[in-house]
């Protein structure tokens, strides 16, 4: 943490980046993007029984929405 900014921000507000670990234990290994979308742009996920699209844009990052 910043002396000067006890929330850890520097003098122009901007965060210090903490290094995160890996996830861990069952079911973490990561899973590309590429082999999850198959060649599609957009997908629907369903989770707890309600439909959420995952989708690519034009700028080639990933939205989830409900």
């Amino acid at each position: 943490m910043s002396k000067d900014n006890p929330d850890g921000s520097g003098a122009d507000g901007a965060r210090a980046a903490v290094p995160s670990s890996p996830p861990s234990g069952p079911g973490a290994e990561p899973v590309s993007s590429a082999h999850l979308m198959q060649g599609r742009r957009e997908i629907v996920i369903l989770h707890a029984g309600e439909p959420y699209r995952l989708r690519i844009t034009a700028n080639d990052k990933l939205i989830l929405t409900k």
